[in-house]
This record gives structure tokens, C-alpha cells and sequence, in this order.
């Protein structure tokens, strides 16, 4: 009998040994930091994601342009990417993840195995290199005819591409030439609380769960359910559900977000994310990439002002900006947004892929490389904005966040003067300029600290100023 009662304890001490080094291992994956949940911590440190990508589905890149793009992407100093599941042929090298057939239908209950490892691949190199993955599940132009596209004329969802059901019976029309921000595409209605057309959402499902079969195998990817949609709440509280329900029945934990397309980040719409902490653990505002100047940073701190009850992380995963492109925002707008953002508190940047971002293009390179020397120094979650120490000639001059009477570091948009109050540092300060532009120091000097000092950056173009206390 004590025999017995031995080899149950030693069992159950087993079990739990098991169970305490799998929720370390769990615990050590990305997930809100909990000493300062506007931040990511991955590993057991926190980090600040930053990123730029020619691609927002690089997983369909073949590997020998895969590597390259990602140890660019390293050496600037960055460590995230967007990845959209998006099998839209583009550029030529796109697959569908289902199995085509010698009648050139599809079947949608066969993979295409080519879809699938690519997509294992891009987990492991991003692993390896920990560059974080925002995987966005489902992508709205990827079933449309929008501008002649011809999309949804090609995608093995259409009806007339598979050998699974016809258009009667799966509610699809045979076109959509409408932008897919007019919601009509039926693709987005499947779900229970919708119109639960279950013939499409046992395919949707099944998709969902052999992307899972992989990703959940890592412990660097968040998930994002849509790229900027306008779909009825019940769609992404279906999918952040079954993704999560997934992800607990192996004991793990996943962070899942919505990204709305409303560029006004004070309309309704983005409240279905910001006012459900319980469903939705971090907050994609991509959209406001599309506003410039004060109202660009404006908009970022009324979201963190009202998500300050429950702080989670805020991603912008898509810095709209590139000269030349359909928006009209030029180079210097991408700059200005992806520094405005980590200066206000964004857990995230990531430049949008060309044209409508400037990638990782050389400039974007620059500008990551100069957050990283200035992170060096003073890491971001130590700052809090501070824009009442600065006074300029005109709003978008400069911007500004300090760690209280220790450091404060400022952005210039140009070879703009300004007037600080540095009345509360100490007497003298150690001041860097940072070209942003070229991604390098220019100089270190010391500065005597007042309520009424000027500044102004040794050239022209995008600067840094970092000032410290006590050097």
C-alpha cells in the first residue's frame, strides 16, 4: 500500500514538472509585458518591435528571396514582420493552398503541399532569426474583381474553381467588382451569428485549423483576424475565438487583434477591439497612417488614453507613406509617422510594402537603424510623451517624450528651432544628434540646462535629439 501511495507521488510530481517547464517554455513565447503591458516581451525581456518589408506576404516568397529579405530586415535592426495569408498572384510566384487538379478545378478538401511549406518555412527562418510574425488570417482583396483585378475570377473559392459546391448552394455571386470595403462579398458572412452559410465555413475552418497545425508549433507569431476590414463584429469574434480555443486545448496562450479600416481612430467601429480586453489582447491602428502631422499623434494618444484602464500593446503594423504613391503621401510622411509612433508608445512600427510604404528600402533601413542608437541609450518604455517641454514656430516641427528629469529625446521633421524647458534636469546635460536620414551620430556635446533653451539640429533633413542627465 505505501509502495503504491509512493508511485502516485512520484507521478504526480512528475506531472507537475511537466506541466510547470511546458508553461515556462509557453511563458517565454511574445506576449504583452507584464511590468509594462503597452510593450511586448519575448523571451523573458522586453522589445520593441520594429520592421519594414517589401512584401506583406513574404511566406510566398521563394527561400532565395525569403533569406536575403530577412537578414536586411535583421541588420537594420528589425524584428518584425507582417505576414497576410494572402495567395493572391500578383507577382507570379503566388500559390493557392489548395490542390488543383489535372481538370484545373480545385479541391478544397486536398492541400497544396508547396502553399503550406513555404509557409513553415517562413515560421522556422523567422524563428531562428527572432523576427516576429503578425500573421493577418483573412485578407478582404483577395476575393474581389475591384479595378479589374480579376481576383475572385481566379481564387478557388469562386464556385466555378472548385469541385466542392456550386453557386446556389454556397451563396456566392460568379462576380465582385465593388471595392471590398463595401462589405458585399459574402466570403465574410459565413459564421453562426451571421447568416452561418455552413458549406463555405467548413472550408474557411479547415483552413483555419491547418494554418494553426503549424503556427502554433512557434512562439513568435500574434495574430491579427483581417487587413483593415469593415466585416459585422461577429465575423472576428468567431475566428479570435477559435483561435484561441485552439491554442488553450495544448495549453497555450495566443494574442489575437482585429484591424478596422476607419481611419478616424475615435470612430465606434475600433471599439469592438479597444473595449474587449477579454477577447482582443493588443490593438492594430495601422489605419491612422493614413492622417499626418499633430492629428497623426493626436489620434495615437487618444487610443492609449482610452485603453489606459487595461494598457495592452498598440502595433501599427502598416506605416503608410512612399513619393509617388495612389495616397499622396510622399517618403518624409512614412518617416514622420513611424517616429511619431514610437515616440508616442507604439509597441510596433513596420513600414508598408512598396508602393504604398517605403519597405526596406534604404531609408526605412536609416530610420530603423536610429531608433535602435537611440533605444541603446534610453529605452523607449522608460518615456512618457512630453510635448508641454517643447514650444515651435509651427505643430509639426518637433515631438517629443522624457523620462522625468533624466532624459528626453526629440524628434525634428527638419532644421527646425525650438524652445525646451529644461529646467527640471540637471545643470549639465549630454546631448547626441542622431541623423535619422542616414541612420548615424553625428555628435555628443554638453549643454547647460534651462527652462528656456533653444535647439535647433546641425542640418537639414530628419534629426534626433537625446538629451541626458548626470553625464
Amino acid at each position: 500500500m505505501i509502495h503504491r501511495m509512493t508511485e502516485v507521488f512520484q507521478f504526480k510530481l512528475i506531472l507537475l514538472f511537466i506541466i510547470a517547464t511546458f508553461q515556462n517554455i509557453n511563458a517565454e513565447g511574445i506576449r504583452p509585458w507584464p511590468l509594462n503591458p503597452w510593450y511586448w516581451e519575448y523571451h523573458g525581456e522586453p522589445i520593441l518591435l520594429l520592421g519594414g518589408s517589401d512584401d506583406d506576404n513574404l511566406f510566398q516568397w521563394p527561400k532565395d528571396r525569403l533569406i536575403p529579405q530577412l537578414d536586411r530586415i535583421v541588420k537594420a535592426g528589425g524584428n518584425v514582420i507582417r505576414n497576410t495569408m494572402s495567395d493572391r498572384n500578383d507577382k507570379g510566384f503566388e500559390v493557392y493552398p489548395f490542390q488543383k487538379l489535372p481538370t484545373g478545378q480545385y479541391d478544397l478538401d486536398q492541400w497544396n503541399p508547396e502553399y503550406w511549406y513555404r509557409f513553415e518555412t517562413m515560421l522556422e527562418e523567422t524563428h531562428q532569426r527572432q523576427i516576429m510574425v503578425q500573421i493577418e488570417i483573412w485578407d478582404r482583396f483577395d476575393y474581389t474583381d475591384n479595378r479589374g483585378s480579376q481576383r475572385w475570377q481566379k481564387h478557388p473559392y469562386n464556385p466555378k474553381n472548385n469541385i466542392n459546391y456550386d453557386y446556389a448552394s454556397s451563396g456566392f455571386d460568379e462576380e465582385y467588382p465593388e471595392h471590398p470595403g463595401a462589405n458585399k462579398q459574402p466570403f465574410f458572412y459565413t459564421t453562426p451569428k451571421q447568416r452561418n452559410n455552413e458549406v463555405v465555413l467548413e472550408y474557411q475552418n479547415k483552413f483555419v485549423n491547418k494554418l494553426l497545425d503549424h503556427s502554433l508549433e512557434y512562439d513568435h507569431v500574434l495574430y491579427c483576424i483581417d487587413n483593415e476590414t469593415k466585416a459585422e463584429p461577429a465575423w472576428g469574434i468567431y475566428w479570435a475565438e477559435r483561435v484561441k480555443e485552439r491554442a488553450r486545448k495544448i495549453g497555450k496562450s495566443v494574442f489575437v487583434t482585429e484591424m478596422w479600416d476607419d481611419w478616424n481612430l475615435r470612430a465606434e467601429r475600433h471599439r469592438q477591439t479597444f473595449d474587449h480586453v477579454e477577447l482582443y489582447d493588443f490593438v492594430d491602428v495601422s489605419q491612422n497612417n493614413h492622417n499626418s502631422g499633430r492629428k497623426h499623434w493626436d489620434n495615437f494618444l487618444y487610443v492609449k488614453n482610452y485603453l489606459s484602464i487595461h494598457p495592452r500593446p498598440i502595433n501599427t503594423t502598416k506605416t503608410y507613406g512612399a513619393t509617388g504613391n495612389k495616397f499622396g503621401h510622399n517618403d518624409q510622411d512614412a518617416i514622420e509617422r513611424f517616429w511619431r509612433h514610437v515616440l508616442a508608445g507604439a509597441a510596433s512600427a513596420r513600414f508598408h510594402r512598396p508602393d504604398s510604404g517605403l519597405g526596406i528600402n534604404d531609408k526605412a533601413f536609416a530610420c530603423i537603424r536610429s531608433v535602435r542608437m537611440v533605444e541603446s541609450k534610453v529605452p523607449f518604455w522608460d518615456l512618457k510623451p512630453s510635448m508641454d517641454l517643447i514650444e515651435s514656430t509651427h505643430e509639426n516641427d518637433a515631438y517629443a517624450a522624457a523620462k522625468e528629469n533624466q532624459s528626453m529625446i526629440i524628434f525634428f521633421t527638419g532644421k527646425h528651432e525650438i524652445e525646451i524647458d529644461l529646467s527640471g534636469f540637471s545643470n549639465i546635460l549630454k546631448l547626441s544628434w542622431i541623423n535619422v536620414d542616414r541612420g548615424s551620430m553625428h555628435s555628443e556635446l554638453k549643454i547647460h540646462s534651462a527652462k528656456n533653451s533653444k535647439l535647433i539640429p546641425p542640418g537639414n533633413g530628419n534629426w534626433i535629439a537625446l538629451m541626458e542627465s548626470g553625464n
